[in-house]
């Protein structure tokens, strides 16, 4: 299976008040192409720095980061790179330009020179692939909190990347807004297969990723499917994470005495163990 990223003995920097903070230590991972990665960590264990890093962004301090096999120091690659590995961050005003909603789209593709006839076909193809052609002639202020951030999805897909990178965009949306943008991407991963991965707080939307990573003061604390990881309860919340809250209710009933497995995910698997005969 090809790698989508490799990151190689990753060292990341920054001075802060006259004082150098390390943000990223020696961090070694590789995420394979058509993964879907989620990456868990309280405030501060190095998430969103490493989001930026994969992306070129910001600069390793020490070690290297390769995206489909180019190396993010490399300056004359770096445009390439975000082709190949868009993001999208938590708060999609941010990353809106146009007042029309398929103008907004057709920015990327248009700042890397792609011929308007092509342009064309796959600002289409974009707010199809979300479920947002209807809305290609609104101004994106009139939009939910979720169809922005699938908009801004749409922007990230109109590049064609191979890899999309999502640092908690679903963070600043209700409920609703988190359910519709979280299907868009699964879909994404599962028919396009576009390589995920997947920044967030809530551990709920990454119970079904191929692969959960969890940072702790910049390294990696543990990673594994996401019932290996969710199974370690008690490790997870000595470094002030959550589980998902059925997971956390089946640990509870075990430490009361039920024969129930560690990592339980979902309801039905819950209700199956209570429950074999049903």
């Amino acid at each position: 299976m090809q790698k989508a990223i490799e990151i190689k003995n990753l060292q990341y920097k920054y001075d802060r008040d006259e004082e150098e903070i390390t943000a990223i230590y020696d961090l070694s991972l590789d995420i394979y192409e058509g993964e879907f990665v989620g990456i868990i960590g309280h405030n501060g264990s190095g998430k969103s720095t490493l989001a930026k890093l994969i992306n070129g962004i910001i600069m390793p301090t020490k070690g290297d980061i390769f995206v489909y096999g180019m190396n993010t120091k490399d300056e004359n690659m770096i445009w390439e790179i975000r082709q190949k590995a868009g993001i999208v961050f938590q708060n999609p005003d941010n990353q809106i330009v146009a007042t029309i909603v398929e103008e907004d789209v057709a920015f990327g593709p248009e700042n890397l020179g792609v011929e308007p006839s092509e342009i064309r076909k796959r600002v289409d193809e974009a707010l199809e692939k979300v479920r947002m052609s209807e809305f290609k002639d609104r101004k994106p202020h009139q939009l939910s909190g979720g169809q922005k951030q699938r908009i801004a999805i749409a922007g990230i897909l109109a590049m064609e990347p191979r890899c999309i990178i999502f640092d908690e965009a679903t963070a600043m949306l209700d409920p609703s807004g988190r359910e519709e943008v979280l299907a868009c991407i699964k879909q994404l991963n599962k028919e396009n297969n576009t390589t995920v991965v997947y920044i967030t707080h809530y551990m709920e939307e990454i119970v079904e990723a191929d692969r959960v990573v969890v940072l702790n003061q910049g390294d990696i604390l543990m990673q594994g499917t996401p019932k290996e990881v969710f199974a370690r309860v008690e490790e997870l919340q000595s470094v002030f994470l959550d589980v998902p809250n059925i997971t956390n209710l089946a640990h509870q009933l075990k430490k009361e005495g039920l024969a129930i497995p560690e990592g339980i995910l979902t309801v039905d698997e819950l209700v199956k163990n209570l429950c074999p005969s049903s």
